[in-house]
């Protein structure tokens, strides 16, 4: 970009899907519903596996963690999105971008190392039974986790950081529901070198790292299932993993779709749609692809139910008193 009226910017203009106003009831209906169903599922995941003891293994551990990070990583953009559209209003501040960018940031690259730590759960229950309970122990589940959360916190910060030193120029409108970072990057004046060779070399090795550990961990888990004599027992080891398998495809291929597709690329309107693939969809699809299906967890949920129809009227009847 060439530099123009370089000035001290105080917000952004988020464009949105459509400039259509009969089209913002429609949109804000869907990514409203799409919320809530994200938020109310997950939590319930989170209630189920903390409130019956016999899901306190660590599978069921990494899912609750991974529907947290959900709840958060929708929850950065969706709900000023929401606002924009039911004020009217696309603007944003600079501070709230930047936060926004970095929260992004952080949460999509948990959801990454998430899946990757459930895939190498899934390795080790089907590949080594016998001495899961003593590799996947508590330590090294907490270590796991805590680690992801380090790596993301301190690559965010460092691309945000990167990011704040840029000059912006007075085409300040981002072509987007949120302030995703490439698109920023693309609205500055001063040089913007260091930050794209940062971003794709964090993209390649905190993406291309987790995804190489995923299929390694999968090449293995084929292998094992393959030496299983009964065709019920395949069939059992393998529905573990299918689910998990097409979440990863799923996120893997939009988030490989919107940085390094030249079609999506250099299209503002089709890296906005495919960034709610990963960005929205995903999170959504967590409780019913991970979860609803799941034995354990369904009966965790009835469990938890008829526990609150139960107390339900004892703690009304406390309140009349």
């Amino acid at each position: 970009m060439l530099p123009g009226n370089k000035t001290q910017i105080s917000e952004f203009i988020l464009l949105g899907f459509s400039e259509e106003s009969a089209l913002q009831s429609v949109i804000f209906g869907f990514f409203l519903s799409m919320y809530l169903i994200t938020v109310f599922g997950n939590l319930l995941i989170i209630q189920a596996v903390n409130s019956n003891p016999h899901l306190h293994t660590p599978m069921y551990f990494f899912l609750s963690n991974l529907s947290f990070v959900d709840i958060c990583f929708i929850s950065t953009t969706i709900p000023k999105m929401l606002v924009n559209i039911q004020t009217q209003n696309k603007v944003i501040s600079y501070e709230d971008c930047f936060t926004q960018i970095y929260f992004f940031l952080l949460f999509v690259q948990l959801d990454d190392f998430l899946l990757t730590v459930m895939s190498y759960d899934r390795y080790v229950a089907i590949c080594h039974p016998l001495h899961y309970t003593v590799i996947m122990n508590a330590r090294l589940c907490a270590l796991l986790i805590l680690v992801s959360w380090m790596i993301g916190a301190l690559n965010s910060l460092l691309q945000t950081l990167l990011a704040l030193r840029l000059s912006f120029c007075t085409v300040l409108e981002i072509p987007h529901f949120f302030c995703e970072f490439k698109e920023v990057i693309q609205l500055a004046c001063s040089d913007t070198y260091l930050n794209k060779t940062v971003m794709y070399f964090a993209v390649g090795l905190l993406g291309g790292g987790p995804f190489a550990g995923i299929c390694y961990s999968y090449s293995r888990i084929v292998s094992s299932i393959h030496r299983i004599s009964s065709a019920q027992g395949k069939y059992k080891a393998f529905s573990t993993c299918a689910s998990h398998l097409s979440v990863v495809s799923l996120f893997y291929c939009t988030v490989l779709g919107v940085y390094f597709t030249p079609a999506v690329t250099q299209n503002s309107h089709s890296s906005a749609t495919a960034s709610v693939m990963y960005t929205v969809v995903t999170p959504v699809l967590n409780p019913f692809i991970y979860s609803l299906r799941n034995k354990d967890i369904k009966r965790a949920l009835r469990k938890f139910f008829r526990m609150a129809t139960i107390l339900e009227p004892i703690v009304l009847r406390q309140r009349k008193c």
